[in-house]
């Protein structure tokens, strides 16, 4: 069972309704529309540049119909979606585009520049110029897809674990791992988004966050398009233009995470907006305060749920009712249909019982196939087809799920993952750094950012402005530190790891 025609079998059920409204060009494309587009983009990227089964192409550009054109004009071919984050430096995304090596590479306007300083070390055989991006050499996208047939191209043979998407997430090693994700994931998770949130035909999302994301690819464009809604698409988030889109699009689900809620919330026009067609709001990507989801509440009504996911398990893992999302509020829920969970101690293996904390295991169809190239990850993470977390949480007596901590040493940002290994790397490689540890310290706007302990080396010194211009072009805007705090040792354990909780009681005390 692959997923190569969940666009081709809607087209074909409800060829003439609106699946797509893009909010940057005002165009709005049915179904049958938007499937002629996959088709195009598959047969030109099969007949003009050899794009054969298991070959990757990578998109680095901000949203638009193109990244659907790719999702699903490549599931076609058996070939893997690999879009690019381009919050990422040059240096990140050049170790990316290196270990998935792209037999084609889009490039948008926008990062045209970053592309250019990747090229003398990559070994992409072809590059494909979008709106007209600066990029010698590559062919325009739009030109060439426009004269490409729309006629469906042929199937070669497909399975559930065929791989459809590679996404990079980052590791705690400092490197980014490739999850793949196969047919059978993102259809299961269709199959999951639809049964538990109980999505229809009816409703319509806003898309405002990345399409780099599995967020934003799978939370519900991909499941809504599947029952046959409708997808609201922005290319970028700015806060009252995405409200005001909402309401004039008549939007019934929206997805968003603790910043985008907070920033709606600050906008003058929130006051004015008419929320009555939405039936519910759900928080993703890290966990929201309570007290902003009771602020909404206060001045708006109406249903707002917790969610929680990951890239590897299918991004929607748990459910609750409209009722149960006031009683239960902090909690995500129960796990979805098709999905089992267990909780247990991460030092012996064994369940906890209720109320207590544990490593949150996932086992079901909706889990990755693994990692690209790493089998080591693989078999560590994957285990007797349950996938560990790495996130801590305890169940109530009622079946409940609330996410309480991580157990892997990574912080969230904005919605964004930082992994400590890679930011102290980074650090070390300072010449007057000895040694550097991470802690997430609380942040009213991005949920936590990054406070880094740093040990100098004897008789060098450097100082806070110093090392964090030093990550400038080495690390992503959103993984640099936002505080930098200087010891004379760091607390290490018996094995000679970093104690973290005990820098976390010394530093955020009065946090």
């Amino acid at each position: 069972m692959h997923a190569a025609d969940l666009l081709s079998s809607r087209a074909r059920l409800t060829p003439d309704r609106l699946a797509l409204v893009e909010l940057a060009t005002g165009q709005r494309y049915t179904y049958a529309e938007l499937n002629a587009r996959a088709n195009r983009a598959a047969n030109f990227l099969y007949d003009r540049l050899g794009v054969r089964p298991g070959d990757r192409v990578s998109l680095l550009a901000h949203n638009s119909v193109v990244y659907l054109d790719l999702l699903y004009g490549l599931a076609k071919l058996g070939a893997i979606f690999a879009p690019l984050n381009w919050r990422l430096t040059a240096r990140e995304l050049t170790y990316i585009v290196n270990d998935c090596e792209p037999a084609v590479l889009v490039c948008g306007p926008e990062f045209a520049g970053v592309l250019a300083e990747m090229r003398p070390a990559l070994s992409v055989a072809h590059y494909l110029s979008l709106e007209a991006a600066p990029i010698p050499g590559a062919l325009s996208y739009e030109a060439e897809v426009a004269q490409a047939p729309s006629h469906e191209p042929q199937r070669p043979p497909l399975e559930g674990e065929t791989p459809y998407c590679l996404l990079y997430t980052s590791g705690t090693t400092g490197r980014p791992k490739g999850a793949i994700l196969p047919h059978r994931q993102v259809l299961w998770n269709c199959i999951n988004t639809v049964l538990s949130w109980g999505l229809t035909e009816h409703d319509i999302s806003p898309v405002v966050t990345p399409l780099f994301h599995a967020g934003g690819l799978f939370a519900f464009l991909t499941p809504l398009l599947y029952v046959g809604g409708r997808i609201v698409l922005a290319r970028g988030f700015e806060p009252e233009a995405s409200l005001r889109a909402i309401v004039a699009e008549q939007c019934t689900v929206v997805l968003g995470v603790p910043t985008l809620f907070q920033l709606w919330l600050n906008t003058p026009y929130f006051a004015e907006a008419d929320f009555r067609r939405v039936r519910f709001w759900i928080n993703g990507g890290a966990a929201i305060p309570v007290p902003l989801i009771e602020a909404w509440r206060a001045a708006k009504g109406g249903v707002f749920r917790q969610g929680y996911g990951l890239t590897e398990a299918g991004v929607n893992c748990f459910s609750m009712t409209d009722e149960e999302s006031a009683r239960k509020t902090g909690s995500v829920g129960k796990p979805i249909f098709h999905a089992e969970m267990r909780l247990v101690d991460p030092e012996t293996g064994q369940p906890v019982p209720a109320g207590a904390p544990g490593e949150l295991l996932i086992r079901g169809p909706h889990i990755c196939a693994g990692y690209w190239r790493n089998p080591a990850a693989t078999a560590e993470a994957l285990r007797e087809g349950w996938f560990h977390t790495g996130d801590m949480a305890r169940r109530d007596e009622d079946g409940f799920y609330t996410i309480v901590g991580r157990f892997k040493d990574m912080l969230k940002s904005g919605g964004e993952n930082v992994y400590a290994a890679e930011v102290e790397t980074v650090f070390r490689d300072h010449a007057a750094v000895a040694d550097a540890a991470l802690i997430g310290q609380p942040d009213e706007k991005w949920g936590e950012v990054g406070l880094m302990v740093v040990v100098l080396r004897p008789g060098q010194s450097a100082g806070e402005a110093e090392l964090l211009a030093f990550c400038q072009g080495r690390l992503a805007k959103f993984k640099i530190p936002k505080r930098v705090v200087f010891a004379d040792s760091l607390p290490y354990s018996p094995y000679g790891k970093i104690e973290k909780v005990k820098l976390r009681e010394q530093y955020l005390a009065d946090h």
